[in-house]
């Protein structure tokens, strides 16, 4: 018998990609600092576009920010700014570029704080998984409680929305 495996409606299935993406990484828990970033750098570059744009720039979003080194993005200058707006392999928003690299310090000052980003983003739930039904929802409260609190620290592009699809990836 063929092991069949369900997958959520909003896959494209002719996208390889979001294929394997769907089966190996979404909705499975990351407790690794450096996947933590990378995720949520992405899903800041998403905000106005869809997950599937963002997943197929990922492998160019990972050489452009060092393979998403949360140190060496804390430290990009204007020149580094400057060539990451004009690599044709990413998506290339001046202020979601400058957020990263503020979003990057922000990170690392969260980390000092609680040991890692991981101990902090999964004390919001006590380092429980929630399970939600699959809806139309874009936000939580969950989220919205992540999202003010990382504005409070000054990260940007990180608004409920945002946040909520960060914690299903």
């Amino acid at each position: 018998m063929k092991n069949t495996i369900n997958r959520c409606a909003w896959v494209n299935l002719m996208n390889p990609r979001y294929v394997q993406y769907h089966d190996t990484e979404w909705g499975i828990p990351q407790h690794l600092d450096q996947m933590l970033f990378e995720l949520l750098i992405l899903e800041g570059f998403q905000a106005g576009l869809s997950w599937e744009c963002v997943l197929n720039k990922r492998e160019s979003f990972r050489a452009a920010y060092d393979g998403f080194d949360v140190e060496k993005v804390s430290g990009y200058g204007e020149e580094k700014i400057r060539a990451l707006l004009f690599d044709p392999g990413i998506i290339r928003n001046k202020l979601k570029v400058t957020a990263s690299v503020t979003n990057a310090k922000v990170f690392m000052q969260i980390q000092a704080e609680y040991g890692s980003f991981d101990a902090y983003i999964w004390g919001f739930t006590n380092g429980e998984v929630i399970h939600e039904s699959y809806d139309t929802r874009t936000t939580s409260p969950l989220s919205d409680l992540i999202s003010k609190d990382l504005k409070k620290r000054g990260m940007k592009f990180v608004g409920s929305t945002v946040i909520y699809s960060y914690l299903q990836a």
